[in-house]
């Protein structure tokens, strides 16, 4: 009788407390009220066209980010902030990569899925990194990445999903991870002078197995 009263003490357990639900917080509560500020310098051959897709640059950033955007004559900068409604601190980084990624050559409906995926970013290298090239050697190999009409390059953009700008020496890759390594590796090779055919059939046998 003992024993049944113990076993009846020892199932009865206190009641676990309710979980608290916290609200994110705001960008401007986790910096103690402090306004954050992001600045990106505009190139002298991008000032133009940022003239031209300002009001494609602003909207997103302004209306969807809730990051305040201008651009600044005097020092060329064009400066992000937060605001009091900007739901996210990540936003102004966000936006600041938006806004790096059309400075360095990139289309505006291609620089603005960084704004809507996490896992993209943009990977920079020079033609000299891979090979020191000069003169006419140079030129050949920047031409054998483009490809006649540019086809090369679409090739590698289409099998990788990736975007690629070639600006003189500099590249310039966006997309995930993986795809940039591979993307990269394609470039590399037509710097070191494989033909092109022979990259394509190598790139088919890498997308396939990523695609697996």
């Amino acid at each position: 009788m003992a024993e049944s009263t113990q076993m009846e003490v020892e199932s009865v357990e206190p009641p676990l407390p309710i979980k608290p639900t916290f609200k994110p917080l705001k960008a401007h509560e986790m910096s103690d009220g402090k306004v954050q500020f992001r600045k990106v310098a505009v190139p002298p051959n991008r000032y133009t066209p940022l003239k031209k897709a300002w009001l494609d640059i602003y909207t997103p950033v302004y209306d969807q980010m809730k990051v305040d955007i201008r651009m600044n004559l005097k020092s060329r900068k064009v400066e992000l902030k937060t605001r009091a409604d900007t739901p996210d601190v990540s936003n102004l980084q966000k936006s600041a990569d938006f806004v790096h990624a059309f400075m360095l050559g990139f289309d505006i409906p291609d620089a603005i899925s960084l704004l809507r995926m996490d896992e993209l970013y943009v990977e920079s290298f020079e033609i000299k990194d891979v090979k020191t090239l000069r003169g006419e050697h140079l030129s050949r190999a920047i031409g054998r990445l483009s490809g006649k009409g540019g086809k090369t390059k679409f090739a590698i953009e289409n099998s990788t999903k990736t975007r690629i700008v070639i600006a003189d020496t500099r590249i310039h890759i966006l997309g995930a991870f993986t795809s940039i390594k591979v993307a990269r590796s394609s470039l590399c090779s037509l710097i070191m002078g494989s033909p092109a055919g022979k990259v394509y059939s190598k790139l088919r046998s890498v997308t396939a197995r990523l695609a697996e």
